[in-house]
């Protein structure tokens, strides 16, 4: 995903006047550069938000003083140019964050978990119907969640009986929907839609959530179309849904451009409890991968603990992943793992392995 800045101090030329961007944010094409000018951030023009009719459709150059006049909100950022070391430290610093210490964020983030668990339980009691849980790939999101429903579910699993809860991925059709529903319509069962967006694009199946979630004391959902695939599983056309309900997604709600999504997602919104792990930029992505490796919580496993790696084998994945996080696919747990899994497997060529498969313009 790119990153999408917001501006503080900028102007772009509209209709020959000097019309100030302070405020609106952009997605970033190109980091701060000096031109004979002046200097300068490329962004996309069509992507401004709140729109402006006078800023073109194409890629424009918004004046600023100084990579300081704007902020990376969210996304990925591009890497910098070679040998532009300002740009470098300014990168790595995250302005976003730079109020914060690395303990006050680390605590921070701990926090946003410890209140994802302790949701989840809350929705798998039923004292909560729903909640959404929002935040960038691969930070633990579901692993989260997963872990408290599984835990909860035990002695259900131990006597090999069905788990009160079940976590979707990928497309679901809305009649797809309404059957699963059915199936965890019990008291204190969950269904978890993990990145399951497709749900929420089609009008009936958000009609159906809407139905599951409504606040009201009774939620009834009714299938008011003849269903040969109903009838086939003995599922009535009416019932009620007594269970709870998880969303997990890496959609950044406020970001949607989409009016209709952003209609959709409102919609969803209101009628659960928000969870945004805030965790949008490199800094707070590397110490979430530093917290999760060497100070998991009590009671938890470091994540490299399975592969029996000596504390010098562990430093040398996290530090690899580290010094080239500008240059990473993806910035996340997945990339410590896959990182780890070459350790394992090549001792002696693991890193050239490693930027091959997980890194950005390697040779």
């Amino acid at each position: 995903m790119p990153a999408l800045i917001e501006v503080r101090e900028g102007t772009y030329r509209i209709r020959g006047q000097e019309t100030s961007m302070s405020g609106y944010r952009f997605e970033l094409i190109e980091q701060y550069r000096e031109g004979n000018q002046g200097g300068y951030v490329t962004v996309a023009g069509g992507s401004i938000q709140p729109k402006n009719s006078g800023v073109p459709d194409r890629s424009i150059r918004i004046k600023c003083a100084n990579p300081q006049s704007y902020v990376v909100v969210s996304g990925a950022v591009p890497a910098t140019p070679a040998g532009d070391q300002s740009l470098e430290k300014i990168k790595i610093e995250d302005t976003a964050v730079a109020h914060e210490t690395d303990e006050e964020i680390v605590d921070r983030l701990k926090r946003r978990f410890e209140v994802l668990r302790e949701m989840t339980k809350a929705v798998k009691a039923g004292t909560v119907r729903a909640m959404i849980v929002t935040g960038p790939p691969g930070v633990g999101k579901s692993f989260g969640v997963e872990e408290v429903l599984s835990k909860d579910d035990l002695f259900d699993i131990m006597g090999q009986r069905k788990p009160k809860y079940e976590v979707v991925k990928g497309a679901m059709s809305a009649i797809g929907l309404y059957s699963k529903l059915y199936q965890y319509s019990d008291s204190k069962s969950v269904v978890v839609f993990d990145d399951c967006d497709s749900v929420l694009l089609d009008d009936l199946a958000l009609n159906i959530l809407k139905a599951a979630l409504d606040t009201s004391k009774k939620r009834t959902i009714s299938w008011n179309t003849d269903s040969r695939i109903l009838r086939s599983e003995g599922i009535p056309d009416r019932f009620e849904f007594k269970g709870g309900a998880i969303f997990i997604t890496n959609l950044k709600f406020e970001n949607v451009r989409s009016k209709k999504l952003q209609d959709h997602l409102s919609a969803l919104e209101s009628r659960c409890h928000f969870i945004d792990l805030q965790m949008d930029t490199e800094r707070e992505k590397c110490l979430r991968i530093k917290q999760i490796v060497f100070q998991p919580e009590a009671g938890q496993e470091g994540m490299l603990d399975a592969y029996e790696f000596e504390p010098v084998q562990k430093d040398e994945v996290v530090d690899f992943i580290m010094t080239n996080r500008a240059k990473m696919r993806e910035l996340s747990l997945r990339t410590v793992l896959k990182v780890a899994d070459l350790r394992k497997s090549f001792p002696t060529t693991w890193q050239d392995m490693a930027a091959v498969t997980v890194m950005r313009g390697a040779a």
